[in-house]
């Protein structure tokens, strides 16, 4: 189920819902048909007949909430043992800079807990554990700064493209300006 503002519910939105789907239990054992549960709780007839399908089949638990569907699949010992790893530096694991990349961070996930995370969901666990995205500090020791120079006055105007022109063209063969 999607939510118009762009996301799921919140711990109180959740238990909300689990508050109105075991009032729809309590209408189930009562007798009372899909219907008239359904405009009583102010759902409609398909959550109530879905509620129970799943209360015939489990019980009172096939209703209940499963929690957040974004759940961290990693516990917080695994994330404090992560960080330890992360902090002993890629060098140490296997790649050949100082550099962790998203990807990189994901594959040490995958090697150290055998569990899969997206990208995206690698940059989203650092990032709400307080890491962020880094620069270096000092430039590179091999960067020869004679050289970019250079590069910046010779080789950029000719790879640079072209300014685009104030005003707008047309696209007409019949305007005069055009020919």
């Amino acid at each position: 189920m999607r939510y118009a503002q762009g996301g799921g519910l919140t711990d109180a939105g959740r238990a909300a819902r689990e508050r109105i789907r075991l009032q729809a239990v309590e209408r189930f054992e009562d007798g009372q048909k899909n219907g008239e549960s359904a405009a009583a709780l102010r759902v409609t007839e398909r959550s109530v007949e879905r509620w129970r399908r799943q209360w015939r089949e489990r019980g009172e638990a096939g209703v209940l909430s499963r929690g957040s569907p974004g759940r961290p699949r990693l516990s917080n010992a695994q994330i404090a043992r992560l960080e330890r790893e992360l902090e002993r530096g890629p060098l140490v694991h296997g790649w050949v800079d100082q550099r962790w990349t998203l990807a990189r961070v994901k594959t040490l996930i995958g090697r150290l807990f055998h569990v899969s995370y997206m990208v995206e969901g690698t940059w989203l666990l650092l990032k709400r554990h307080g890491w962020s995205w880094q620069q270096p500090a000092r430039r590179a020791i091999e960067r020869d700064d004679a050289a970019v120079e250079v590069w910046k006055k010779e080789t950029w105007p000719r790879v640079k493209a072209p300014r685009r022109r104030a005003v707008a063209g047309s696209s007409s063969r019949t305007k005069p300006g055009s020919r």
